[in-house]
């Protein structure tokens, strides 16, 4: 599709955004990867006066993110783990680049969503999620001193690892190594919510 037909269905619900305080978000997949276009239908949104997000995991070089900030109102960035050993070891990549960019993000004054996809084994655990939280509060806290609203813009969201993604795995041919997870009870969801709480930001779990 072309950015002016995406724009075209994107409109069609403009009534929907309006009533409901909603907007356009761009997702994925990597919605980076495709910057170029990215870019264009987040300017031409903006033409309409639309709110545009962006969830992005974050892992590319500043430039890349640096060209959707004029045209971005809200970001979603997963934040997976804070030991870049532990990080490599689940996804293959260290989270250096993740933490400096959402660093960069923070200091812009643009609303962020830290997103914590909560895994039993991985993360699933008080300290790891009190790291983030921790992380994720005193950055925002020295943002503030250029953006006073930093700290109220800033918020961190739980979510608990499912099993969705199996079926395509299979239809693939691929292994699912997250087979024999359990999701995390409600219970220790809430846990972990109340442990990232302490440090004075919107913290939500699903």
């Amino acid at each position: 599709m072309t950015v002016h037909e995406v724009l075209e269905e994107v409109l069609r619900d403009r009534a929907f955004y309006d009533t409901s305080g909603g907007g356009v978000t761009l997702s994925g997949g990597e919605p980076l990867l495709q910057r170029e276009f990215a870019v264009s239908l987040l300017s031409r949104c903006k033409e309409k006066d639309l709110h545009t997000a962006v969830e992005t995991a974050a892992s590319c070089q500043w430039k890349e993110l640096e060209e959707i900030l004029p045209f971005t109102d809200l970001f979603m960035i997963d934040i997976k783990h804070m030991n870049p050993d532990r990080h490599r070891e689940v996804t293959g990549l260290s989270n250096e680049r993740i933490l400096s960019n959402i660093a960069r993000v923070l200091s812009t004054g643009i609303p962020l969503t830290v997103r914590v996809p909560v895994i039993p084994g991985i993360n699933a655990d008080p300290q790891t999620i009190t790291d983030i939280a921790r992380f994720v509060s005193e950055t925002a806290a020295r943002a503030s001193s250029e953006h006073r609203n930093v700290i109220s813009t800033t918020s961190l969201e739980l979510l608990p690892f499912h099993r969705m993604a199996g079926d395509k795995y299979r239809s693939l041919g691929l292994e699912y190594k997250a087979a024999d997870l359990e999701t995390p009870s409600s219970e220790t969801m809430e846990s972990l919510r109340q442990s990232a709480s302490r440090f004075g930001m919107d913290v939500r779990r699903r």
